[in-house]
Parts: C-alpha cells; sequence; structure tokens
C-alpha cells in the first residue's frame, strides 16, 4: 500500500475516532439531561394536579376531567388517582405514544426508562388520595433522535471536508515522491529528469536534492561517454582538412552498399580530381590550395544535398581526390548530379579560386548490388582518366554508360505500372530474417522485409524498387500497405516484428494519422511489434518525440537502425526510451581485423550501456565477427550468418 493511502487511511480513522467519540459523549450528555427533565416534568405535573384536584376530591367528575386535561395536555404514560383510604383507583389515563419517529434499535440502544412523580391530595388535614405521574420517554427519545442525526450529519460533513482537505495537502506534500519515481522510471527511460521546484518540507527536500544530484551524475558521466565517443569517431572516419569522411569510412560504406545485401540500390560512383593539385601548392601556396579544397568539399556537399543519401557517403579520399557514392541514382540523375558539379566548378575558376581550368576532372561508373567493390572503383577511375585523356571542352566529366553494367534499365513507365497497382492491390511479399541473442542465438525478433510481385509473379527485391518509390513520392504509401500486412501476420502467427518507418511518412501528419490510426485499432500487438527508422531519415526532434510517445502510448516500440554515422545525435536520443540501436553493418564488417571499428564499437558500448540501452549488430556474415561481437557483450545480431531473409516458417 502506498504510503499516501496509509497516511490518508490513518487521518480517517482518527476523525472517526474523534467524532465517534464526541458524539457518543454528546448523546450521554443528553441523555442524562433528558432523564432528569422527565423527572421534573412529572413531579411539577402531579403537584400541580394534586392542588388542584385538592378542592375537588369529592367530586369525581371534577376529578377526572382534570385528570384527562392534564394528560391530554402532555407526553404522559399515565396518570393515576389512587384513594388512600382503600387504595383503590379513583381515576386512571394511561396511553402509548406513537414511536414510528425513532428506530427500535435507537429506543434500545437509549435504553432510557420512563420517569415518574407523585403527590399527596389533602382533605383538611387528612390524606384523602396520591396523584401518580409517569411521564413518557417518547418525545425525549424523539428529541435525541433528532438531535443525533444533525450532529451525526455535521460531523460527517465536517470529516468529508477534513479528510478532503487532509488528502489534498498529503498529495501536495508527496508531490515531490511521486517525481522521484518518475525520475527512476524516466532513468530505466534512458531520460535525465531534474526536479526544478524543491519541496518546503526539510526532510523532503534533502531527499530531492539528493536525487537531483544523482541525475546530474548520471547525465554527466552519459554526456562524457558520448562526447569521446564522437572525437574518437571524428579522429578515426572524418578528414581533418574538409571535414568530410576520410578514405577509410568511404571504403567501409562502399563495402557495405555495393556488396550484395537485401536493401542495397544500385547506384554510381563519382570519382573527382582536383586539377594540377601540385601546381596550386606552389604557385598559390599551401594556404590557398587548402582553401581550394575546402570549397570543392562544401560544393559536393550542397550539390549532393539533392540526393539525402549520398549525405555521409562524400569523402575526401587523398590529396585533391573527392569520392562519392550516390546508391539510387538514375543514368539521368547521374548525369544531371555531374553537370552540376561542373558547373559550380567552373564559378570556383571564374572567382579565382583557381588559376587552372578546368578546376576538377569527374569521372563516374555504374554499379549493382553484388559488385565488387575493386571492380567498381577501377571502372570509376577509368572514367575519370577517359576524362583527363580528352582534353578541356564543354563537358569535363565521363559518365559510363549504366545499360551497359545493369540489366533491366530505367523503364519509368514500367516501374510506374508495376508498383501503383502493386501497391493498390496489396500485392508484396513479406519475408522475414531473424535477429537473435549473440550469446545463445535465442530469437529477439524478426526484422520485416517486401518483396514487390511483378507480371510473372516473381519477387523483385527491395533494394531495386525501393529507389523508384521513393523517386515517385510513394513511400508513406508503402508503409500503410507493409503495416497491415504486418498487422495480419501478427494476428494469424506468434512472435516480435520489426517494421522500417520511412522520412516521408513521419514527415506527412497525414500518413502518420493513418498510422496511428491502424495501430490503435490493433493496439493489443502492440509489445510485439517495434517500428525501426534509419538514421539517416530521423525526423526533427519535436516530430520524433511526439511520434515516440504516440507509440508509447498505444504500446509499440521504436528503435533505430543503421546507427553509427550520426553518433553525436545520441544525446538527444538518449531520453526517447528506444527499444535498441542496430549498429550500422559498414562498422561490423571484418570488425576482427579491423582494430579501429572494434574501438568505436567498444565507445558505443559504454555510451550506450550508461543508459541501458541494447545494441545490435547488422550485417554480420563470418565467425570472426560474431566471435568479436559476442567478446563485446553486444546483445542482438543478425545478418546472413544468422539467418538469410525467407518467408515465415
Amino acid at each position: 500500500m502506498s504510503l499516501f493511502k496509509q497516511l490518508l487511511i490513518a487521518i480517517c480513522l482518527f476523525l472517526i475516532v474523534a467524532f465517534g467519540g464526541s458524539f457518543m459523549v454528546s448523546l450521554e450528555s443528553s441523555r442524562a439531561q433528558y432523564v432528569n427533565q422527565l423527572r421534573s416534568h412529572a413531579q411539577d405535573a402531579a403537584t400541580a394536579l394534586a392542588l388542584s384536584l385538592t378542592p375537588n376530591i369529592d367530586d369525581p367528575a371534577m376529578v377526572e376531567l382534570m385528570v384527562s386535561s392534564i394528560f391530554d395536555s402532555g407526553y404522559y404514560a399515565s396518570i393515576r388517582v389512587v384513594d388512600l383510604t382503600d387504595n383503590k383507583v379513583m381515576v386512571e389515563r394511561s396511553a402509548e405514544p406513537d414511536s414510528t419517529e425513532v428506530p427500535h434499535w435507537f429506543v434500545r440502544l437509549i435504553g432510557l426508562e420512563a420517569a415518574g412523580g407523585d403527590a399527596i391530595v389533602s382533605r383538611g388535614w387528612q390524606q384523602a388520595a396520591r396523584v401518580e405521574v409517569v411521564s413518557h420517554p417518547m418525545f425525549a427519545l424523539a428529541k435525541l433522535w433528532q438531535s443525533a442525526l444533525g450532529s451525526l450529519g455535521w460531523l460527517v460533513l465536517c470529516g468529508a471536508i477534513s479528510g478532503l482537505l487532509g488528502a489534498l495537502l498529503l498529495k501536495r506534500q508527496l508531490r515531490p515522491l511521486d517525481y522521484m519515481v518518475e525520475q527512476s522510471h524516466a532513468i530505466a527511460r534512458r531520460e535525465f529528469l531534474s526536479l526544478p521546484e524543491l519541496p518546503r518540507t526539510p526532510e523532503l527536500r534533502r531527499v530531492v536534492q539528493a536525487m537531483n544530484q544523482m541525475v546530474e551524475k548520471l547525465k554527466a558521466l552519459f554526456m562524457e561517454q558520448a562526447e569521446r565517443s564522437e572525437r574518437l569517431r571524428v579522429e578515426s572516419y572524418q578528414d581533418s582538412l574538409t571535414g568530410l569522411a576520410n578514405r577509410r569510412y568511404f571504403d567501409m560504406q562502399l563495402q557495405a552498399r555495393v556488396s550484395h545485401g537485401e536493401e542495397n540500390r544500385a547506384g554510381y560512383l563519382l570519382l573527382l580530381r582536383v586539377n594540377d593539385l601540385a601546381g596550386l601548392n606552389l604557385r598559390m601556396g599551401a594556404a590557398a590550395a587548402d582553401a581550394l579544397l575546402k570549397e570543392v568539399g562544401a560544393m559536393l556537399v550542397r550539390q549532393c544535398a539533392h540526393h539525402p543519401e549520398t549525405s555521409n557517403l562524400i569523402c575526401r579520399s587523398r590529396g585533391g581526390e573527392f569520392s562519392v557514392l550516390a546508391p539510387g541514382l538514375t543514368l539521368d540523375e547521374a548525369r544531371q548530379l555531374a553537370q552540376a558539379l561542373d558547373t559550380a566548378l567552373h564559378s570556383l575558376y571564374e572567382t579565382g579560386a583557381s588559376d587552372v581550368f578546368p578546376v576538377a576532372w569527374m569521372g563516374l561508373a555504374p554499379y549493382v548490388a553484388g559488385e565488387a567493390p575493386h571492380d567498381l572503383l577501377k571502372l570509376a577511375d577509368q572514367a575519370l582518366a577517359q576524362a583527363e585523356a580528352e582534353g578541356p571542352d564543354e563537358e569535363h566529366w565521363v559518365c559510363l554508360d549504366q545499360q551497359s553494367v545493369q540489366p533491366g534499365g530505367d523503364d519509368h513507365h514500367a516501374w510506374h505500372s508495376l508498383l501503383d497497382q502493386a501497391l493498390q492491390g496489396s500485392r508484396f511479399q513479406l519475408f522475414f530474417q531473424p535477429v537473435v541473442n549473440a550469446q545463445d542465438n535465442t530469437a529477439l525478433h524478426h526484422k520485416v522485409l517486401s518483396r514487390v510481385l511483378d507480371a510473372q509473379g516473381l519477387a523483385v527485391p527491395a533494394g531495386r524498387f525501393l529507389p523508384w518509390i521513393e523517386r515517385f513520392g510513394w513511400s508513406s504509401r508503402l508503409d500503410q500497405v507493409m503495416l497491415r500486412l504486418v498487422l495480419a501476420h501478427l494476428q494469424a502467427r506468434p512472435g516480435v516484428l520489426a517494421l522500417n518507418l520511412s522520412a516521408a511518412t513521419l514527415d506527412d501528419p497525414q500518413a502518420l494519422s493513418h498510422i496511428f490510426d491502424l495501430l490503435t485499432q490493433h493496439a493489443s500487438l502492440g509489445p510485439r511489434l517495434i517500428f525501426e527508422i534509419g538514421e539517416e531519415q530521423l525526423p526533427e526532434q519535436q516530430v520524433l518525440e511526439q511520434v515516440t510517445r504516440r507509440l508509447h502510448a498505444l504500446g509499440f516500440g521504436l528503435a533505430l537502425q543503421h546507427f553509427g554515422g550520426r553518433f553525436s545525435m545520441i544525446g538527444n536520443l538518449a531520453h526517447l526510451g528506444l527499444a535498441y540501436l542496430k549498429v550500422d553493418g559498414s562498422y561490423i564488417r571484418a570488425i576482427d581485423q579491423e582494430n579501429h571499428k572494434r574501438l568505436f564499437i567498444e565507445a558505443i558500448q559504454r555510451a550506450a550501456h550508461s543508459i541501458d540501452l541494447p545494441l545490435i549488430a547488422e550485417r554480420v556474415e563470418t565467425e570472426g565477427e560474431l566471435a568479436v561481437i559476442r567478446e563485446m557483450g553486444i546483445e542482438g545480431v543478425q545478418g546472413r550468418l544468422i539467418g538469410e531473409p525467407g518467408p515465415w516458417q
């Protein structure tokens, strides 16, 4: 039982005892007073009647008239006139007053007896008769009953008001305790809350101050871990001059995104080489050359902002060489990007940032999922060498034809027709990939993946059709179709599932409303469904917090996948109560052979462990990787080593 309830019950019991005792004392006092009044009333009536009968004692009719007159004018049980010469009753009147107004249990409880009085009627100097009067207690009982009801009503009213005021006072005084409970729950949800207003009660004030200090200490420790991990990431994977990714990070992403993968997409690799960097150093000086490299890097970021998936895939390889990996780009989009970059580079020459023209050469090479990264780099180098060999002309870039590499082409109309019909008819097939505990291989959940069925009924993997879904602006439609299919699956089969939620849905209030309407109708499935958001697709913090609160209110979980490229944001994610973090597969690939990856994952593990946030490693493909993950204490693993995506078993 809570302290609030115990104190409230104690107050109520005290009020009951105090008011009950006061009520009984008052009732007993009134009873004694009424007994005396009844006795006086009977004696006074007897004395008055005796005096009235003295002149008329020998007139029986007058005696009876006087007795009746007195009897009818008051509350008497009986009045008798007894002749003293022979002790015979001369006149007697008696009656039983109506007692319906007073409950019988109250009459028995009070036990108020009738009180009597007597007086002598004289005939001269002789005693002629005796008048006996008995007052009935019913009048007193009625008064006592009315008084008891009034007192009880007043005491109940006072008790209710006192109890209510006591409850409000207790609730206000104990509010800091409730907030401290919320603080402890918030810590479990990776939130750090402090009570801004300290209570006035000295004991509670000290407890709240101690709790606030503990919370601030935990918050400081977590932020220190996060900052340390972010510094390690910057030192390991970021170019110090331009702020772009370095060659090590780019090679990791190239391996992860070009190799076989369920969601890996075809796209283009762009190589850019600044023209005559060594000569620029000699003619303009190192500072000017560095400024040019910074400007080229900033220009790449600006031009690639139209393709959000490339934002973390721009790097400075070495010297004046830059690389951009652009998954999901079509041939036309790749040429448009190259042309926009060429125009922007030309503006650098015109502003005097460089004294050579062209400022840089570019080569673009297409790739498909499953291609060897070494072969792709070799093809991109060939395109760059071809651009340099052709010499200055209107275009300073070469883009190899995607049709020669990727079958299927960019048939816009065919994809539009296929995907529109699939979305309307829910012609998608669910595939599932297990996610297991790293130590004992017990299933944690299954990741839901999608396949679209083409005209021949063949399943097309997500990596091929997702770029077109995004290009047509149908991501939110796909999310709703997939959610309906997943909810239907959960109703028919056991298990816990994890489902992607796209950035388009998070940014669209109407689409979000449809999602939450579906979830509200299936709130009972909340503990069995977790939504995952890609790190590169996170919305603004306010939107993310609102989505998280609504999901948690309905019982559904939220997690983050492909995590690692933006580790600095973990401070903003700490209080969201995420179910887990999935570490991007590029940091897991060959972790048993590349020590820098292990150091970075250990830093993430320390920061996540400090807020009790589970980590899951993505794309685990070798026993060596799994051994390192187990040794590091990462909770879960997902990848081809654990299980290939497939229909539900």
